[in-house]
């Protein structure tokens, strides 16, 4: 008779939540063959809790609990646990709280002796020309800008139009909108496809620019547009069978 193998991954993919706060942190990645007084150790530099005195808990993704990391010895992978669970620590969390300065009052610089200061972030961007102390990247920005915007503006609301997006089919459409959209940067055009190939109704987080059917609708950066004689085609269901 052939023997049989169960092979299970040797890292296990959880949610970490503390009882101190709602705060719950990104996946982390834990080798099940990690002992569960090595994994507490981790969890510490992790929650701030105290390894000696932490309990730690599990539940699966429905919020249900699974069981109590309780025996020190123990494999994490003996523990009847899968991906995307979640470990609890409970715990006082006194090296947090040690460390927890909320209530100090912090020196400031004023803005005259920060600009002074050699050591600074501000003077560290301000030596290599990075970020918005490089003037050439900041001029380059604002023309492109100003391009974007003044080709959205010479986009005709209701006239026919074709996109054209990298890695995309080309699109038909009507343009049905021009001009920002909010949390979005630069200049926009809204466009209403002849097919259900777009992203929204014309409503964006909540803000509606224009009205269309759902997935009809898209926004779409001025120099993917281009308009002209782009009749809308006729799919007549009556050319196959």
């Amino acid at each position: 008779m052939a023997d049989f193998k169960v092979v299970t991954p040797d890292f296990l993919k959880v949610y970490i939540s503390t009882s101190k706060d709602d705060i719950s942190f990104n996946e982390k990645r834990f080798p099940k063959d990690l002992t569960i007084s090595d994994l507490k150790a981790k969890l510490e530099l992790i929650t701030g809790g105290n390894c000696n005195t932490m309990q730690v808990e599990a539940y699966d993704k429905d919020n249900k609990h699974i069981c109590s990391l309780s025996n020190n010895e123990a494999l994490l992978g003996s523990y009847p646990l899968d991906d995307g669970m979640r470990l609890h620590v409970v715990d006082k969390f006194s090296i947090r709280n040690e460390l927890d300065f909320g209530d100090v009052q912090k020196f400031e610089y004023s803005e005259e002796e920060y600009s002074k200061k050699t050591d600074s972030v501000r003077a560290f961007l301000l030596k290599n020309k990075m970020g918005q102390y490089n003037e050439e990247n900041i001029k380059k920005k604002e023309k492109q800008l100003a391009e974007e915007k003044q080709l959205a503006e010479s986009t005709p609301i209701g006239s026919r139009c074709k996109v054209t997006v990298s890695n995309a089919p080309c699109r038909l459409g009507t343009v049905m909108y021009t001009g920002a959209v909010e949390t979005l940067p630069g200049y926009w055009v809204g466009v209403k496809y002849d097919e259900p190939l777009g992203k929204n109704n014309g409503t964006f987080k909540g803000k509606t620019y224009f009205e269309c059917a759902n997935n009809y609708g898209a926004f779409v950066k001025p120099h993917n547009v281009e308009c002209g004689d782009f009749p809308e085609e006729d799919y007549d269901l009556n050319e196959e069978i």
